[in-house]
Parts: C-alpha cells; sequence; structure tokens
C-alpha cells in the first residue's frame, strides 16, 4: 500500500508531526516490493513510448439499450416504452429525448448497437477485461487493460502512474473492477478512492482531503526539503529517486484536485454525492468523477477507469425504469458531453479514447413492475475520441431490440479497438501468466472493429 501520511514516531517525525518512515512507506503490497523495486522492475521490461491513453466509464447494473441508444418507436406499447427518438447532428442517426446534449455531439462518438456475446450475470468483469468470466482462465486471472498497459507501455511521465482507478467500491463485490490478474500487483490501478483495498491507494488521504492543497503542499515540499538537506536523496538508487519522485511530485494531487478548475467547467461536468448509492449496492452518481478522469489524462494517466451510478432497473420498489431514466439519463448526458468538449478544446481529440458500456442490455419486454429485466443476448457500447471515424452506427437489432440482425460485435473487439488505440497490435502482443505462458490481449483472436479504423 502506497503510504504518503502517516502518524509521527519520536524524532522520526518532521516538526508538523508527519513521520519520516512512513511518508517513505512504499511496501505493504503482499509481494514485499517497494514503489521502487517496482519501478525497477518496469524498467527491466522495456517499454514503448506513446501518448495515447482511454477512459473507460463502467454504467453499473446493465444500462437499456432501448430507451437510450436504440430506440423502437414502432414496437407495441409494452415493448417501446415511454420515451420518443430524437435527431442527432449525423443525419439518419437519432437517440433517446432525455440525451439531447448528446444528439448535438453524435459526429463525435460512435454507437455500437450489436453488443452479441454479454454474460448472463451482474459481473463487471468482462466489462473490464473483455474476457468470458465463465470459461477457464490462466492462474490468477486475466488482465484488464490498465495493467496491460502498464506492463508493456509503463508511466507517459514519471509522476504518474499509468493505470488510475476511480471507482467507488460496491457492495456487490462482481460489480467491483477485477484484480491485475496474473499480472500481478506491480500493475495494480492507483486508486486515490479506495483507501483500505490491498492495491495501490493513496492511505488515509480522501478524494476531499487531496483537495487540501495548502496542507499537501507543505508537507510534501518540507519532505522534499529535508531530504535534499540530510543528503537522502543522493543516497538512493535511481528507481529509489524515481519512487520518491513520484511521493513529492504535486503532478498527481493536482490532477486530483479539481477545485482547481473554474466554477463554470465544474458546474458543466455536473455534481454528485459521492456517499449516496442509489440502489445500496452500485456505484454513486459522481459526474464530477468524468472531470477527474480527464485531468489525469492530462497529467499522463494512461488508462482511468471510472463507475457510474446504477443501471439494474427492475421497477417496482425503486421506480418504474421510466422516472429513474428521467432523472439519469440528463446528468450523464451533460457530463460525457462536457467530457469530450473538454478533450477536443484542450487538446487533439485523437488521444483520449472514450468507452462506455455496462455488463448487457435490458429486456425488451417491459415487465409487471415497469421495469426492464437483464438480457444479455444484446447491448450497446458508445466510443468517443481517438481518431476514429466517428458519427455512425455500427450494428442493428430487430423490430424490439432483442436481438442482433446486422454486424454483431463481439466484448473482445471493443477491446482490440482500445489495444490498438494505445499502440498495441493485438495479433503479434502478448503478456506471460504466471507460468511464463504467452497470451495474446485479446480472446478469439478478435482484431480491432474496423468500421472505426
Amino acid at each position: 500500500m502506497l503510504k504518503i501520511l502517516g502518524p509521527a514516531t519520536s524524532s522520526d517525525a518532521f516538526c508538523d508531526g508527519l513521520s519520516r518512515r512512513n511518508f517513505l512507506q512504499v511496501g505493504g503490497l503482499g509481494t514485499g516490493l517497494s514503489l521502487s523495486g517496482l519501478l525497477a522492475a518496469e524498467a527491466a521490461q522495456g517499454k514503448r513510448p506513446s501518448a495515447k491513453s482511454v477512459i473507460f466509464i463502467y454504467l453499473v447494473g446493465g444500462p437499456p439499450h432501448q430507451d437510450m441508444f436504440d430506440l423502437k418507436p414502432e414496437a407495441p406499447a409494452g415493448i417501446r416504452g415511454e420515451f420518443n427518438p430524437i435527431a442527432t447532428n449525423v443525419p439518419g442517426i437519432e437517440i433517446g429525448e432525455h440525451l439531447p446534449r448528446l444528439a448535438q455531439m453524435m459526429d463525435k462518438f460512435t454507437i455500437i448497437r450489436s453488443i452479441c456475446d454479454a454474460q448472463p450475470e451482474h459481473n463487471a468483469f468482462q466489462s473490464y477485461t473483455g474476457r468470458n468470466q465463465r470459461l477457464p482462465m490462466p492462474v490468477g486471472g486475466w488482465p484488464t487493460p490498465g495493467a496491460v498497459a502498464s506492463k508493456l507501455l509503463g508511466p507517459l511521465h514519471p509522476s504518474v502512474p499509468p493505470y488510475v482507478s476511480l471507482c467507488y467500491t460496491c457492495t456487490h463485490g462482481p460489480y467491483n473492477e477485477p484484480s491485475p490478474g496474473f499480472l500481478g500487483v506491480p500493475h495494480s490501478p492507483f486508486r486515490p478512492l479506495g483507501p483500505g483495498r490491498a492495491d495501490l491507494v493513496l492511505n488515509g488521504i480522501t478524494h476531499d482531503r487531496l483537495g487540501d492543497r495548502a496542507l499537501l503542499r507543505k508537507s510534501l515540499d518540507r519532505f522534499r526539503r529535508e531530504a535534499d538537506t540530510t543528503g537522502m536523496m543522493d543516497g538512493h538508487d535511481a528507481f529509489t529517486r524515481q519512487a520518491l519522485g513520484v511521493l513529492t511530485s504535486s503532478r498527481l494531487a493536482n490532477a486530483l484536485d479539481i477545485s482547481q478548475e473554474s466554477e463554470a467547467t465544474r458546474a458543466r461536468y455536473g455534481k454528485g454525492n459521492t456517499k449516496v448509492m442509489i440502489d445500496g449496492n452500485g456505484a454513486p452518481r459522481v459526474p464530477q468523477s468524468f472531470l477527474s478522469a480527464r485531468r489525469l489524462i492530462e497529467a499522463g494517466a494512461r488508462i482511468v477507469t471510472v463507475n457510474y451510478s446504477k443501471w439494474d432497473w427492475h421497477g417496482a420498489s425503486y421506480g418504474t425504469i421510466f422516472n429513474r431514466q428521467r432523472e439519469d439519463h440528463p446528468v450523464l448526458d451533460k457530463a460525457l458531453t462536457a467530457l469530450m468538449e473538454d478533450l477536443e478544446q484542450r487538446g487533439p481529440l485523437e488521444d483520449p479514447l472514450v468507452g462506455v458500456w455496462g455488463e448487457f442490455g435490458r429486456t425488451p419486454k417491459i415487465n409487471k413492475g415497469v421495469g426492464r429485466d437483464h438480457w444479455p443476448r444484446v447491448s450497446f457500447a458508445l466510443l468517443g475520441g481517438g481518431s476514429s471515424n466517428h458519427g455512425q452506427v455500427i450494428g442493428a437489432t430487430d423490430r424490439q431490440a432483442g436481438e442482433p440482425v446486422a454486424r454483431p460485435v463481439k466484448f473482445s473487439e471493443l477491446f482490440a479497438t482500445l489495444y490498438n488505440h494505445l499502440g498495441l497490435d493485438v495479433s503479434t502482443a502478448t503478456v506471460d501468466d504466471f507460468q511464463g505462458r504467452p497470451h495474446y490481449l485479446v480472446a478469439d483472436g478478435s482484431a480491432p472493429i474496423r468500421e472505426l479504423l
């Protein structure tokens, strides 16, 4: 566990009460490896420079495709639902009426309406890895793209981890982001929102506390000054100095401090409550995570993951699916378009690729509780940025949005597209498991989605 601040003991403390020993502690990963050791291991692997990046937004619980991006206004009343399609800025493409901002930016996005191989269970594994969790896997499990990028590409900036997770912990365990699999702890995500987790976290530092720039800068500056005075920095090898550079750099903390953005910018994204789980076991509805993700990408992260809200809408006790969507769709609409606007205005849009999807779709038929149930036969994905050929729809479903009838797309193709954007050739690139056996990055020999190239 990465510790930046800790309790002071006797003469080992700085004058502000911080412990030098705890300030430097970068162990506790369950492997005995220090951050400097991890950096040394990464250097031995030989990294290839690439400035491409990915933001993945996981819609927890399975969003309703037929009420968002694949409306069927001609279907019977018990299927089509209460919403109407609206035109977008791309002729011929229509989406749900409660996504008006996305409609005016559809030329920046691609809708995939035909994801065909989702698994019939609330499990985030496939959404985060592209792999079927029901099939045999190597010891340790399949790695996430963030872990793969950490392994094969390394950091873009020495003070920023290549893989950062902004995912909140869900009480339903399978909703949570999977481990780095057989790539192991050295390639775990850095998790500023996950205190207590056995991975790379800022121990004892909450997202809000990172906003206390005065305290954090004062502590880091004092440590850096003390280390330089005592010759501590000179006494360590290059990898230890790099590790200390991560700890003493303000770059990561600055990226996580969204208060540095103007009030107008923060308002464009919207605001949610980090402590309110919509149905008790999903993720909170926190659109400001999208802003944090953009800032982390700008700071040098390669992959940032976000889990957002709760989309498992069966109706009944939680209210009708349509009432819930009237509440949630506009918030997502606002945050996602603000993210894309910023990415376009602040830098070349071809650098970050944004992907949005859940674990499966929802039933065509509306149930007695005025909700939609689980439907793995077809679901959607939304892609934006990444210098792709956007402003299009890939795939199609039948008149009830229940089955793909044109261009079925597998999860493995989505992930091949992500890897391709990062500069990794899925036809040749491999990662070794614990037994030293190489594995391709995606299953089934899948290739990047050709329509996007």
